[in-house]
């Protein structure tokens, strides 16, 4: 029947049955919903329906794939994982993050008990190999992730020492007989690491300058480090790039522009916001509209001009970093710079002259389908990471072989730039990217409004509210779909990483409320609430089967969620207990 068509039921029983659902928790809509596919498949009562119950807006179209509007229910509410069927309890302490391998076969979990684990995804889950780290002088681990074979797994993880030691350590297992093949310094450790290709891996290291100012270094590190140190580089510089006012790059993925034509859904876009005249593109995600910007206000410092050279020429960044002190020795500089302000503009002078400029193109096309995306999170107005910084990767960029810094440059060109920046107006507690590497999703929790940054060691109070931005990195254009529902209760100070995990349908999120949540991504609504006893730290999907999803918690648990659809089918496929009709006929026989 079309839409237009008049409903199979009543109006008053449309009432009634939308007063009912007013009433009644989305996860127990499943029962109404069998009860009325008995009774109509009526086009125009699964719309009215879906709208109101979902609180749809009526601009946006159904989803892609369904055929129908009773499908698309359908799916809604009978494929969401959020039916608990296992309770892994093998780890001693809180679990701090969930990868699955390619395939789906195997996952691997960390630990605050200094464990990575690694089970065999089956229908009923098991142990498969532990390695403890301590033997390493490991404090925990924190991270890990298969490479694209899942021969190899990466582990990153925390050094035993001071309380505001930042040292890490990235490990390569092999998954064939479980093995150490090599392990690579990793500062800071919440850099955590991630694999570029098959046998290369990335990870960072920080050289102070400064009191707040630093450099990061990402390196290009090979997986079989003992083996072919003897004969080939094993290390090469990928990036050399500088940070101000205590900030640090963070949290490093690698995003493969190869995927973007084929995308898994297609997400509706907004104008695209970007500062044109930055020698790299900017865009604020902080801002409900697109013609205001709001942006964190740091205390204005005076402009140093460049003097004229002899020759006539404009002047170099060392001509108006002199000027600029002696200014600053005469008095003609007000209001007098504080230490730390003072070193944040210098160092910017030093390394006006010093950058490399960005690669001229930068939208994936035809010719450059081989290139990657680093993205990173990082900061320039305070330590606590509101920005993500995006650089591409060039093909021959891809091998450690050549030499160890990398490509020959310029003795002037000291630091990379950044092809693009997006501010989040807030502090980063995790990123995400969709199966088809098209969309970022970006846990934040976002600082208030004119916020004023006068000391980078003090960045603005955080809210409590996580937003969940999504971002798309073909167009390089915001998606103004910021999705919210779980929360988050730490201090700037003790603010920690809250892993997300995007599925072709769903995007998931841990949280600091005891909960998991699983929201829809076409339609951007919560879908599903999943209970734990403490933080929510992370949550992945199956890359396989998007029914399946596991969370882990500070309570020491790994829950298993699959979606009642599946536990519908796994519980047919069991065999019928026979044990009354055996003993009926021995009673017979006897």
């Amino acid at each position: 029947m079309d839409v237009g068509d008049s409903p199979l039921l009543p109006d008053s029983i449309l009432y009634e049955i939308f007063l009912y659902l007013d009433h009644v928790d989305v996860l127990s809509v499943g029962l109404v919903c069998r009860q009325w596919h008995a009774v109509a498949r009526d086009e125009f009562l699964w719309k009215e329906l879906f709208y109101r119950y979902y609180r749809v807006s009526r601009e946006v179209p159904r989803h892609p794939a369904a055929v129908s509007w009773y499908e698309d229910f359908q799916r809604l509410y009978d494929t969401i994982p959020c039916v608990e069927v296992q309770t892994l309890t093998e780890h001693n302490d809180q679990v701090l993050h969930l990868s699955f391998s390619h395939t789906g076969y195997l996952f691997a979990s960390c630990s605050k008990d200094c464990t990575v684990k690694i089970w065999n995804n089956e229908l009923a889950i098991s142990l498969l190999h532990s390695s403890n780290m301590r033997l390493y002088n490991w404090s925990y681990t924190q991270f890990s992730q298969f490479n694209s074979d899942d021969s190899l797994l990466l582990v990153s993880g925390v050094f035993v020492g001071p309380r505001n030691s930042s040292s890490g350590e990235i490990a390569v297992i092999s998954l064939e007989n479980f093995t150490l093949l090599s392990r690579v310094r990793n500062k800071p450790y919440d850099v955590f690491g991630c694999w570029l290709n098959e046998t290369n891996l990335i990870s960072g290291n920080l050289h102070r300058i400064g009191h707040i100012t630093s450099c990061s270094v990402l390196w290009l590190n090979n997986a079989f480090q003992g083996i072919e140190s003897e004969n080939v580089n094993v290390v090469k510089r990928l990036f050399k790039i500088q940070n101000l006012n205590a900030s640090t790059i963070r949290t490093v993925m690698v995003a493969d522009c190869s995927r973007y034509d084929a995308p898994d859904l297609l997400l509706d876009y907004k104008e695209q916001l970007a500062a044109a005249t930055s020698p790299y593109q900017v865009f604020d995600l902080g801002s409900d509209s697109e013609e205001e910007e709001v942006k964190p206000k740091q205390k204005v410092m005076p402009e140093p001009v460049a003097q004229a050279s002899p020759g006539g020429g404009s002047g170099t960044a060392e001509d108006g970093l002199q000027q600029f002190l002696d200014d600053i020795l005469e008095g003609r500089v007000m209001p007098v710079l504080s230490e730390r302000e003072l070193e944040t503009k210098v160092a910017e002078l030093l390394a006006r002259n010093r950058t490399k400029p960005p690669e001229l193109t930068q939208l994936p096309t035809e010719a450059s389908n081989k290139k990657k995306y680093l993205i990173f999170t990082t900061g320039c107005l305070t330590y606590s990471p509101h920005q993500i910084g995006i650089k591409q990767i060039l093909p021959h960029q891809m091998t450690t072989a050549g030499p160890v810094l990398g490509e020959e440059r310029r003795s002037d060109e000291f630091f990379d730039s950044l092809d693009h920046v997006i501010d989040i107006h807030g502090h980063i507690i995790g990123m995400g990217l969709s199966p088809d590497h098209r969309y970022l999703y970006v846990n934040s929790r976002s600082w208030p409004r004119d916020c004023v940054i006068s000391d980078p060691m003090q960045p603005p109070p955080i809210a409590e509210e996580i937003d969940l931005h999504v971002f798309d990195l073909k167009t390089m254009k915001e998606v103004k779909r910021a999705l919210r529902a779980h929360r988050a209760y730490t201090p700037n100070d003790e603010c920690f990483f809250i892993f997300l995990d995007v599925s072709r349908d769903f995007v998931a999120s841990g949280a600091e409320d005891h909960h998991g949540y699983v929201w829809d991504r076409h339609y951007n609504i919560c879908l599903a609430k999943l209970q734990h006893d403490d933080v929510v730290n992370s949550v992945v999907f199956s890359p396989i089967e998007q029914e399946l999803l596991l969370t882990a918690s500070d309570d020491t648990t790994i829950k298993v969620w699959r979606s009642p659809r599946t536990v519908r089918i796994h519980q047919a496929r069991k065999p019928k207990p026979r044990k009354l009709l055996f003993s009926w006929l021995m009673n017979q026989k006897s």
